[in-house]
């Protein structure tokens, strides 16, 4: 059942209770109304494969139609919406990849937020959990500016790309497995696509752990004969690939009862940035310029 709109919450006839539409000026949309979509399973191994670059990648997957359930969940909030957001438009689309293609960071998260990222269209952005991310990135010299609000707030990421193993914000944020597994090969891709100046992953939780490993054997990679356990901390050499960083996710339930702190998220932030040799000491550069 579709809930009601309070009556508090009714919008302006000025905004448009529908998904942001490719090509119509969402700030950041990397795809337009010539973007191929991928409907079905077989579609995003097919358009993942051939995403010609990272930019290219980011506008098919914002377009995925593949996961009916997902679809329906990310569309419905993003006509109904928040009381908070009622007077605003939502993205209500997957979520693409936010940071440079030439990054030697990669975060990997476990999915947008119903009303953080599917609300503002940037991965991480406009929920608690972004505010401690970012507030955590930019001390470690990986984020122009300390908080994250809307598309268009003018973040950028330095030397550092964050993604999702799920791009759809999902029921009670808990995606299947078969909808992690459907959306794998637009990880894959990343993964082949920032591979010549990838140097660290921090992986964002135990479901983006548990997504990562399969991914990065389909990239290529060699990996350990045995999985490493997920921990905050964990720490995994690849032979032939970037440093693995496991960092509890910054969850409401996690910052709340102190599983995990801002000096626990920074710790391992300046961990990746040092590993990429991205990080410079307090002052060396200014926030917002590239380290």
């Amino acid at each position: 059942m579709t809930p009601a709109v309070e009556p508090e919450s009714v919008l302006p006839e000025s905004v448009v209770l529908e998904p942001a539409v490719p090509g119509t000026g969402w700030p950041g949309d990397p795809a337009t109304a010539a973007t191929p979509v991928a409907r079905t399973v077989r579609d995003v191994v097919r358009l993942a494969g051939t995403a010609a670059d990272a930019m290219d990648l980011d506008a098919r997957a914002s377009v995925c139609r593949a996961c009916p359930r997902l679809v329906a969940w990310r569309e419905e909030v993003a006509r109904v919406r928040r009381a908070a957001y009622a007077s605003q438009p939502y993205w209500g689309r997957p979520m693409p990849s936010f940071g440079p293609p030439d990054a030697r960071v990669l975060l990997v998260g476990l999915a947008p937020a119903a009303h953080g990222g599917n609300r503002t269209g940037r991965i991480f952005t406009g929920d608690r959990s972004g505010d401690w991310l970012f507030a955590a990135l930019h001390r470690a010299g990986l984020a122009a500016l300390p908080t994250s609000t809307s598309a268009g707030d003018g973040q950028r990421m330095l030397g550092t790309r964050i993604t999702a193993a799920v791009r759809c914000a999902p029921p009670a944020n808990k995606p299947t497995p078969d909808e992690r597994d459907a959306c794998q090969p637009w990880l894959v891709r990343e993964l082949n696509l920032v591979r010549p100046t990838l140097r660290t992953v921090v992986v964002l939780g135990g479901f983006a752990w548990q997504a990562l490993w399969p991914a990065l054997r389909a990239a290529g990679y060699v990996l350990p004969a045995r999985r490493p356990a997920f921990g905050h901390g964990a720490r995994v050499e690849l032979v032939d690939g970037p440093l693995l960083l496991g960092c509890y996710h910054p969850s409401q339930q996690n910052t709340f009862t102190g599983r995990v702190t801002a000096q626990m998220l920074e710790d391992v932030l300046l961990t990746a940035a040092r590993h990429a040799d991205l990080y410079q000491p307090a002052g060396a550069h200014q926030p917002g310029t590239a380290p």
